[in-house]
């Protein structure tokens, strides 16, 4: 089988919520490409068309937490070659993921908490319409190594650069690094308010994640 086809075939699986074909061809796949590939091409492109779905009502939200259910059970499976080199049961770091206040897109930061947890980070994903306190108060509870911040919208965005400022407020902001990600958000601005990082997606911040704390 083609990759475009196993990736489509992954994709299909995730929107349709058929939890036992996506571990088919997750089974089936590990064969024919990487783990990083079969997420960023297959189960994550699925769940983005839930998304767009979702957001245009075609779809509601029982189908998202389960299409949500059925690719979790696909970044399961291959788990084992996405930490790999990591050490058994070692922990990498400590992050707090959520999306800021004002903003209630939740799919693309649940990917990204996701392939974390499978990569052999500790999160703690705090939902969506954070409260932007709430960021600085999760951070602290357990002692966080780095925020992830997530903003889907141009009129959110600002949130990001106020949660920064909030860490400089309460002496936080050496000890815990900011990652930046969502739609409007860009490289550019991530150096604007002095993110430490920007990911453009699950798979990026990952190596983001690693890059700056391992």
């Amino acid at each position: 089988m083609a990759k475009d086809e196993l990736f489509k075939e992954l994709s299909d699986a995730v929107v349709s919520c058929r939890k036992d074909d996506v571990i088919a061809a997750v089974k089936k796949g590990m064969t024919q490409a990487s783990a990083v590939d079969l997420i960023d091409n297959g189960l994550a492109m699925g769940m983005n068309e839930v998304g767009i779905l979702f957001e245009r009502g075609k779809l509601f939200l029982p189908h998202v937490m389960m299409a949500a259910d059925a690719m979790t059970a696909g970044v399961e499976l291959l788990q084992d070659e996405l930490s790999a080199g990591t050490g058994a049961g070692q922990k990498l770091g400590v992050i707090v993921n959520g999306t800021v206040e004002g903003d209630v897109h939740d799919i693309g930061k649940a990917i990204v908490s996701t392939m974390l947890q499978a990569s052999g980070f500790e999160v703690h994903d705090i939902g969506r319409d954070v409260p932007l306190q709430n960021f600085i108060d999760k951070a602290r509870e357990v002692n966080a190594d780095m925020i992830g911040l997530s903003a889907l919208m141009t009129t959110t965005l600002q949130g990001q650069k106020e949660v920064i400022e909030l860490l400089k407020e309460n002496g936080m902001i050496d000890s815990v690094k900011v990652m930046v990600g969502g739609a409007p958000a860009t490289d550019a601005w991530a150096k604007k308010i002095g993110a430490d990082c920007y990911a453009e997606n699950a798979s990026e911040a990952v190596a983001k994640a690693k890059e700056f704390l391992l």
